[in-house]
């Protein structure tokens, strides 16, 4: 299936996405937690979950299928493609009223994410990319920031990535800011709004498998918090944390990120 054929059928299931998620913002939607405590989920992320999960599928039958509002299928795991979406990522914002939240929608091909698009719906923000050309924002290119310097740049993490025992030499002098939504962050990356971003902690798949590709065809540097290359549709679908940067940032960032001991 060509990549172009694929993007197109993501674009379009963004903004279905995006139409279901409008009309249930700020509109008291039903809200229960997940268990274990996992988070909460609303019944807007569940009817963009079942309208992506026939939609896609639908359109593309032996293509695998990981959600992260869908129970785990292991046959996923023998499927040489697979969607890989979060129906919407930032529920906590979109609960609270805030308009951060996003629509997060990849295809993995054995392990490596070939098509991916995040849309911000809120914003009208829409962020696309294949493996055979540039990311791009509304249609238009976008490359990451040329910050070469880890002081003073701009840095999308929660506080707790910036406590002491995390870095080598001290907290860096960066400008923290922070979006409640993953995909979201990867993707401002990815536009050069900010430098780069991070999070130290297990990542689920379905949070950055878009963005992950969105930043690599912006330019830039995606890695786990070892400074291995991402790869996705794991039995487990969890990466050991994620940061991403244009490459000479990306380079001083894992230079002074602390590893755990083993």
């Amino acid at each position: 299936m060509p990549a172009t054929d694929d993007l197109q059928l993501l674009i379009d299931a963004a903004y279905a996405s995006g139409d279901i998620a409008r009309k249930h913002f700020n509109a008291s939607p039903e809200v229960w937690d997940k268990p274990g405590n996992a988070g909460p989920v609303t019944e807007a992320d569940l009817a963009i979950d079942d309208m992506l999960r026939t939609d896609l599928l639908a359109a593309r039958a032996t293509y695998g299928w990981l959600s992260e509002e869908t129970e785990d299928d292991s046959a996923r795991l023998s499927r040489e493609r697979v969607f890989i979406v979060d129906p919407i990522d930032g529920t906590r914002a979109f609960i609270a009223g805030e308009r951060h939240f996003s629509h997060s929608l990849a295809i993995a091909e054995n392990g490596r994410v070939t098509t991916a698009v995040v849309y911000v719906p809120m914003l009208d923000m829409l962020f696309a990319a294949t493996e055979a050309g540039k990311s791009t924002l509304n249609g238009a290119k976008i490359t990451t920031s040329a910050q070469l310097d880890l002081d003073g740049a701009t840095l999308l993490a929660t506080k707790p990535n910036m406590r002491p025992e995390h870095w080598i030499g001290g907290v860096p002098a960066v400008q923290r800011k922070f979006r409640p939504s993953l995909a979201y962050r990867l993707c401002l990356v990815a536009q050069g709004r900010y430098d780069a971003m991070l999070t130290l902690r297990d990542c689920w798949e379905w949070d950055i498998a878009a963005g992950d590709l969105i930043v690599r065809q912006a330019g830039g540097t995606v890695t786990d918090r070892h400074d291995s290359p991402l790869a996705f549709n794991n039995p487990h679908p969890k990466t050991k944390g994620c940061h991403a940067a244009g490459p000479p940032m990306h380079k001083a960032l894992q230079a002074r990120i602390r590893q755990p001991e083993q």
